[in-house]
């Protein structure tokens, strides 16, 4: 089985793979402090839990694909494949590893690890043009070409964070819970807390997906927009302009990509 990890900046992702089939994830807090040896810990605690895999870490596990946009958490992760899976081929997505995507940006070295994979499963997926929108500790915005190329992208604060700048700047608001209010016209702080991320995300996504197919495509009715990300689901309802939901997209690129660098390893 493959084991693909997506380190972001607040939850880490974690896929189990039989095949080309996601049998198990997890989702777990990123914390730059933990070691290599607490992550290990956490892992055989999650892994040893599925009947597929053996009790002892790294039964049952044949390779491992691994992205982070965390360097101190990435740094425990390769000792942690060091020391608890050396036999297992690891692929680590940095510079110098075949996704199969072109990046046509000023500075591909700058483009966040996840935000390629997304790229990398999108063409796979649902082919180009393409616009995938990451629901992250940032909203990402990231554009495909109708050749499969990754051409650029936009990035807008997320919304957590959204909801934590409200409750500690507004000095009479708090931080509440994401959630659909009963109507947009708020009759309560929190409500109205509410209508402002749901149906403000919503227009976001659809205006600046709108700009973006008009530049990605001559007919902008052709790019399929894909949402992924935890907090995908607040605005699905919502949002008008998004065709497809793919909540493993990034995993969906690890394994992929694992298997297009495993054979040069």
């Amino acid at each position: 089985m493959l084991l693909t990890i997506d380190v972001g900046n607040t939850h880490t992702v974690l896929g189990l793979f039989d095949g080309e089939e996601i049998v198990e994830h997890w989702r777990i807090s990123t914390d730059a402090r933990r070691t290599a040896d607490e992550l290990a810990v956490l892992l055989q605690g999650l892994m040893g839990m599925h009947p597929l895999l053996g009790d002892d870490l790294g039964d049952g596990i044949d390779g491992i694909a691994i992205c982070a946009t965390v360097p101190s958490v990435l740094h425990e992760l390769r000792e942690v494949t060091r020391r608890y899976y050396g036999d297992v081929p690891a692929v680590i997505v940095e510079p110098g590893v075949k996704t199969g995507v072109p990046i046509l940006t000023d500075s591909p070295k700058e483009v966040g690890a996840d935000r390629i994979i997304n790229a990398v499963a999108a063409v796979e997926l649902f082919g180009g043009p393409a616009i995938v929108v990451d629901f992250g500790t940032a909203t990402t915005f990231d554009a495909v070409s109708a050749r499969g190329e990754y051409v650029g992208g936009v990035i807008a604060p997320g919304i957590e964070i959204s909801v934590e700048a409200l409750g500690v700047k507004g000095a009479q608001l708090r931080k509440i819970e994401v959630a659909r209010p009963r109507a947009v016209i708020g009759k309560n702080t929190v409500e109205a807390m509410q209508a402002g991320i749901i149906y403000g995300f919503a227009g976001q996504v659809d205006g600046v997906v709108t700009r973006m197919a008009k530049e990605l495509s001559p007919d902008p009715d052709d790019v399929t927009v894909i949402a992924t990300g935890g907090l995908a689901p607040m605005v699905l309802g919502e949002a008008s302009v998004i065709d497809e939901h793919e909540p493993w997209l990034t995993l969906v690129g690890l394994r992929l990509v694992y298997e297009r660098n495993v054979a040069r390893m």
